[in-house]
């Protein structure tokens, strides 16, 4: 069994689906426009910059969560997923996951990305696993708090490595082992698998993958 790791935003999704998931609170007039809006924009400018304060962020992401029941954010949840992420899934992202599951690779996604949004996004993958920064519950209602540590950056690693721990495995486990993602703030877990892959990569991950070699291919077909 070998294992393969997937990003998701702008690599198994043509789109963030972070910031989609605000955008549409906006436009369903949860979040006020004026206010978020810009707000969204900025934090979405500063991941791609590398500058982001993932602890910032995260305030900014996970509150609107705590102010709903969650019958109704599962209710919004569902409409999003039909009008904002089917459409960012290409038949390319469809058959790279189907390829790796008929291999009978052991499959997740790894995303900075909270679960709540990330969650019903992993089923229509059919990917088993996910590891996504978890939005802190109590008695079921979201508290507006972050839980553990967040799976960005060298905060994937950690994550990563504490599943594959509760598996009874780790990396060496592998004789393969593969990560696909857009970003360069995935550098760090990049660099731990046998086969990093740059998909539709951004200017900094595309020179990096270039001086090293690495495989880069497009999912947006």
């Amino acid at each position: 069994m070998n294992l393969a790791l997937f990003d998701l935003d702008n690599t198994l999704l043509a789109g963030d689906s972070d910031f989609e998931w605000a955008q549409f609170l906006i436009s369903q007039g949860v979040l006020d426009r004026e206010v978020h809006e810009a707000r969204n924009i900025e934090f979405f400018e500063q991941y791609k910059a590398g500058t982001l304060d993932i602890h910032a962020f995260l305030d900014f992401q996970l509150t609107p969560l705590s102010r709903h029941p969650r019958a109704e954010l599962d209710a919004w949840h569902r409409e999003f997923t039909r009008t904002r992420i089917l459409p960012l899934i290409s038949p390319a992202a469809r058959d790279l996951v189907a390829r790796h599951a008929a291999a009978g690779d052991l499959l997740a996604i790894v995303t900075a990305t909270n679960s709540f949004v990330t969650g019903p996004i992993a089923r229509e993958f059919n990917i088993p696993h996910l590891i996504a920064t978890i939005p802190a519950q109590e008695g079921g209602h979201f508290t507006g708090r972050a839980r553990g540590t967040p799976s960005f950056r060298e905060g994937k690693i950690e994550r990563v490595e504490a599943w594959l721990e509760s598996l009874g495995l780790w990396l060496g486990s592998f004789e393969q082992s593969w990560f696909y993602s857009d970003s360069h703030n995935d550098l760090p877990l990049l660099e731990k698998v046998t086969h990093p892959v740059a998909v539709d990569a951004d200017p900094t991950l595309t020179q990096a993958a270039t001086e090293r070699g690495w495989p880069r291919i497009s999912l947006l077909a």
